[in-house]
């Protein structure tokens, strides 16, 4: 038998007339609720307790606004990317799955009951839509020859809800201060992302491996095996992975992060304070330089030549500066000379993705038109898997799909064109090139590396249909703004009071 107190009789003793009353009902509740969190402490552990109210706190404010689901998104895959929850319902949720299930789950359910009104597809809405629709075409194709287990399924429906994140981008950043908001909280993510790498980086290996032991809880490898290096020779140079388990994967990271924050060292109105944006630059390029991934710095550099092309004429400067150290300092000298090795196809690393380009347009040229789907091949002699963004995609889901996401970034890039000819603000305009050059830094850093579109980092493709859908919402803002009218006729949208220079 279970005693239940009515609700009413609760209300009752809460607000009752008796200061008393309300006294003695009230310290019953912290006492009961005291019990209930040092035995859950004690149970579960001090960690996975912080966590637990970190997740409760975060769910709450994220139901209240979808705004503070940007930042709880942002904030996990920018630095507790692989992390999962510490208990099983058939799988393990991980903290992703949580803050990207969530952002996704009030923006659909606000639209449903009315309190979003108009749903925008924006110019690149068609094309992102049929991109997602043939991903899910090829996967559910796929299990007619390769079966899928919870993992696949988990795995695929992340990155299919990361490829539509970019609908809840252009529909709840609908005014000048949500792009601000969310783009700061971008920058500061993708920060405390790099300082976590640097960190790590320069104490000891046994510290570094100390806090990985204790992510472990949470999934994550630990022990000396979780530190990687160049060529994999624990006696060689180590590279930074930070919380991102891949080197390669934090190089990724850190093109978004600088490409970002590079028109706010230039720009004649900054978001942030200069010396914030100094500190926020200088810490990305230094943890993507101790990552060693060449791809990276190839990224980097295209993106950051578009800025100096297109607005930014300072940014030459800063590039020839980081040029000169690199050719000059004695501590960069391996890092040049890997670099060339590289370009020279001499180092193993290099030789090994040639063969694994050729295995992968063996596959594609069988399996042309839909490719292979996601979780197996139908053929012995073939694998899945590629370092390349383009040939991964032309595997998973065929020409058709390549051909389709690659109209989706030449969209991007024509709209970004044309928002940027019709002109914006000074500080809409930083936002808009930093989120432009950071995409093509990534489609740069795609020729040698797979991240951005691979069921391993649904993260990566999370930030990647961010930063595309935080930039159309930018230009739709600016088209509203010189136009005179609202971008939305929603109700009760929450207000950003948060004051930005027009």
């Amino acid at each position: 038998m279970t005693l239940q107190l009515p609700v009413e009789q609760v209300q009752r003793l809460a607000f009752s007339p008796n200061p008393q009353v309300r006294r003695l009902f009230y310290a019953a509740v912290l006492g009961l609720g005291s019990i209930a969190i040092a035995l859950f402490v004690g149970v579960a552990g001090p960690l996975v307790a912080l966590a637990a109210a970190v997740a409760l706190v975060g769910g709450v404010m994220i139901l209240t606004d979808t705004h503070w689901g940007f930042i709880a998104l942002v904030g996990v895959a920018f630095a507790l990317p692989f992390a999962s929850l510490p208990f099983s319902v058939g799988f393990k949720p991980t903290f992703l799955d949580v803050a990207l299930g969530a952002l996704v789950f009030v923006w659909v359910f606000k639209l449903a009951i009315g309190q979003e009104r108009d749903f925008l597809t924006s110019p690149l809405g068609i094309p992102v839509a049929l991109f997602m629709l043939l991903a899910l075409f090829s996967f559910v194709y796929g299990l007619t020859h390769s079966s899928a287990n919870s993992f696949f399924v988990r795995r695929f429906a992340e990155i299919l809800l990361g490829i539509g994140l970019f609908f809840v981008a252009v529909n709840t950043v609908r005014t000048r201060a949500e792009v601000v908001w969310v783009t700061r909280w971008l920058m500061l993510a993708g920060w405390a992302a790099a300082m976590i790498a640097v960190v790590f980086y320069v104490i000891p290996d046994e510290w570094t491996v100390a806090v990985l032991d204790r992510l472990a809880r949470f999934d994550y490898p630990g022990g000396f095996g979780a530190l990687r290096y160049i060529e994999d020779d624990p006696e060689g140079t180590m590279r930074a992975i930070g919380t991102a388990v891949d080197p390669n994967v934090l190089g990724g990271m850190m093109i978004l992060v600088a490409a970002l924050v590079a028109p706010q060292l230039a720009a004649r109105e900054s978001i942030l304070p200069r010396w914030m944006a100094w500190a926020m630059m200088g810490t990305a390029t230094l943890a993507l330089y101790l990552t060693y991934s060449r791809s990276a710095l190839l990224g980097l550099g295209a993106a950051l030549a578009l800025l100096a092309l297109l607005k930014y004429r300072r940014l030459i400067w800063v590039g020839l500066v980081g040029l000169a150290l690199l050719l000059f300092l004695p501590q960069t000298q391996e890092y040049m000379a890997r670099l060339l090795e590289g370009f020279a196809g001499q180092d193993l690393a290099t030789q090994m993705r040639f063969g694994e380009y050729q295995d992968a347009l063996t596959l594609i040229g069988r399996y042309p038109i839909f490719g292979v789907g996601f979780t197996g091949v139908p053929d012995i002699d073939l694998y899945l898997g590629v370092s390349m963004l383009y040939l991964i995609i032309a595997e998973n889901m065929g020409v058709v799909g390549l051909v389709v996401f690659l109209s989706v970034m030449v969209g991007y890039f024509v709209m970004m064109a044309q928002g940027w000819r019709q002109g914006f603000s000074p500080a809409l305009e930083a936002i808009v090139l930093g989120l432009a050059s950071a995409v093509l830094g990534a489609l740069v850093s795609g020729v040698f590396d797979h991240y951005w579109f691979n069921m391993t980092y649904p993260h990566m493709t999370v930030l990647f249909w961010l930063y595309v859908g935080l930039a159309t919402a930018t230009i739709l803002v600016q088209q509203a703004e010189r136009e005179g009218r609202a971008i939305s006729s929603a109700p009760n949208r929450p207000a950003l009071t948060r004051r930005v220079a027009k």
